[in-house]
């Protein structure tokens, strides 16, 4: 191996090296898992509203977290938005390792992305490819009312609800699902960013497509 794709290589394996401290696996109770990401080291997480949903797409009323280190805490869910496909839990565990946020909006094509996970149960599944495009206006995917990344990389069951990060191991997206056979898309992690200010400052009732809970 040349000394150039060595250190292509080996900056990879470290990328997903420091995002796993970061990554946690979610169960549902009902239909395998998904994953999700610290985002800050009090316990407060961020993944997909299909990953907490049941199979009749009620909130499941038994919310698993596992970290890295294989302890598995009950979580509470603190918020959802289905039309987004973001939810919010929080664990009852401190002095953990947020993962760090990055700069969505300067994305543009080409840039290096990869996207971590639990594809078929697999602990912290890497896949990685390039952004082909952002923003609303990505024609495949019928919709012009949310942001989103597009990349060419494949996700599989048990990506969803991971972090999508850039080639500095800083989260840029919230990995959501396939379109196609290699195009996995994201939600922005300023979406995610947005959304979770927005809880914060919303009383416990449903307002648009966004329950908050607490």
């Amino acid at each position: 191996m040349s000394t150039l794709l060595q250190q292509i290589n080996d900056d990879a394996a470290n990328i997903s090296e420091r995002v796993l401290d970061s990554l946690v696996q979610i169960s549902n109770g009902q239909r395998g898992v998904g994953a999700g990401a610290i985002w800050q080291s009090d316990g407060l997480i961020v993944t997909n509203a299909h990953v907490i949903l049941g199979r009749r797409g009620q909130v499941s009323r038994t919310l698993t977290v596992t970290l890295r280190n294989g302890d598995d805490y009950p979580a509470r869910l603190v918020a959802y938005d289905v039309q987004r496909d973001l939810a919010v839990l929080r664990i009852g565990a401190e002095s953990l390792i947020p993962i760090e946020i990055g700069d969505s909006r300067a994305l543009k094509p080409g840039d290096y992305v990869s996207a971590l996970g639990f594809p078929w149960g697999v602990k912290g599944g890497a896949t990685a490819g390039v952004v082909i495009g952002t923003g609303t206006q990505l024609p495949e995917l019928g919709d012009n009312q949310h942001e989103w990344i597009a990349a060419s990389l494949h996700l599989r069951p048990g990506h969803s609800g991971g972090p999508m990060v850039d080639s500095r191991g800083l989260v840029i997206g919230i990995n959501t699902l396939m379109n196609g056979p290699e195009v996995g898309v994201a939600i922005p992690a300023h979406v995610a960013s947005d959304f979770l200010q927005s809880v914060s400052t919303s009383p416990p009732q449903s307002t648009g497509s966004a329950t908050v809970l607490v």
